[in-house]
Formats: C-alpha cells, structure tokens, sequence
C-alpha cells in the first residue's frame, strides 16, 4: 500500500515537488542541528543528509485518556504524526495537534493543541490574574476537553508556556478502528502543508493494522 501511495503522489509533479521539498528541508535542518551538537562530524554530513532524506517524515503513536475528548476518543486512538523541520513560528501554528514531551516529565510525551504563539497576549478568566505576552520561541498548548480542571489537563494551565523546543511533530491522522478513521483538523496553514506528506505515507491498512 505504501509503494501504491508512493506510485500515485509521481503521478502529480506538484505534489511529488512539495513532498520531496518537505522531506530535504527536514533532512537539512536534522543534520545541521546534529552537526551543531557534535553528534556527527563534517565529513559524515552528506551520508548522514542522505540517510535523513531517505527516511519517512511520519510514524505512528497511539494516544488513550480524557485529555483530547472529543477530538480523540478516550478509549484509545492510533494518530499518524508528521515530524517536523524544526518548531518555530514557520512551521508550528495555532490550532495545530502536536506531539510534545512533557516539561515536567521528559520521558513522558503528550498530545495538545497549540493555543497560542510568541508574541501573542495571554489573558486569563480571573481578574486577579495580569495580562502577559508569550516570549519569543513559547506557544501555550491546551487538551481539547474543556471539563478538565487546569490542575488535571497537563497543558499550559498547570505547567505555563511551553518551549516550541519541545514540540516532536504533528498529529496528522487519526485510527480509532478499521473504519473509524481520519484526518486530522489542524490549522488551515498546517494542512496544505501537511497534505503532500498524508498523500506519500498514509497506509490505512498499516495504521488501523489491518496489513497483511
């Protein structure tokens, strides 16, 4: 099915062109970060480019808790995440389900939607609480469950601004079973962004695991 996906996105040289764009300028930005860190040397740049391009821009996570009712059921949902360049104001915008790790608990990741973005203005429901401006590089993040108390949802209500740093990818598709499936309502930005990737690497029968 993949290999199929693959055949057909050839068949429209646009999307093909924005899919293999979306792939080299992940590559780039993972081996200039890596080279950045020491992880690899200069003269590894060019496999360690091409093992990157070669790779797939998604892969699979399954979600289960209250924290994203109704958008995800609470039963358990398999979602497709896209990673992404880098998470910055280019590619990570409001209204967009992400995949962060937890910054209270980085082994643990969670699922929210992104709210806000730096620069933007917080302002709360309480009186008692000021106005404020979300520094350059934090995005405050929210569950879609709004019976949640702030002190239950694990979002920004409880631990403030996150760190776009700690965004890994969006939720691009989503499986609930092998005929409850989807995708997923990001912002307008996100989704033409997002489409030639869905197009190359969605395999419902893979997600739902109903390949064979």
């Amino acid at each position: 099915m993949f290999l199929k996906r693959k055949m057909q996105i050839r068949g429209n040289p646009l999307l093909w062109t924005r899919y293999l764009w979306s792939k080299l300028q992940f590559s780039a930005s993972q081996t200039i970060k890596n080279l950045d860190l020491g992880v690899i040397k200069e003269q590894e740049v060019y496999n360690h480019l091409l093992q990157n391009f070669r790779a797939r821009l998604t892969f699979k996570s399954f979600l289960k808790g209250m924290e994203m009712v109704p958008t995800f059921s609470n039963q358990g949902e398999t979602l497709l995440i896209r990673s992404l360049p880098r998470a910055c104001p280019r590619y990570v915008f409001v209204g967009d389900v992400v995949m962060l790790k937890d910054p209270q608990n980085e082994k643990q990741e969670l699922v929210r939607r992104v709210a806000a973005i730096e620069g933007e203005e917080m302002v709360s429901s309480k009186d008692e609480d000021e106005p404020f401006q979300l520094d350059p590089g934090m995005c405050w993040v929210l569950c879609d469950n709004e019976s949640i108390n702030a002190k239950d949802a694990q979002d920004s209500r409880s631990f403030g601004p996150l760190p776009l740093q700690n965004i890994i990818g969006r939720a691009i598709y989503s499986s609930r079973s092998a005929v409850e499936h989807g995708v997923v309502m990001n912002s307008e930005l996100a989704m033409r962004d997002d489409y030639p990737v869905l197009v190359a690497e969605l395999d419902v029968e893979e997600l739902t695991g109903k390949s064979t």
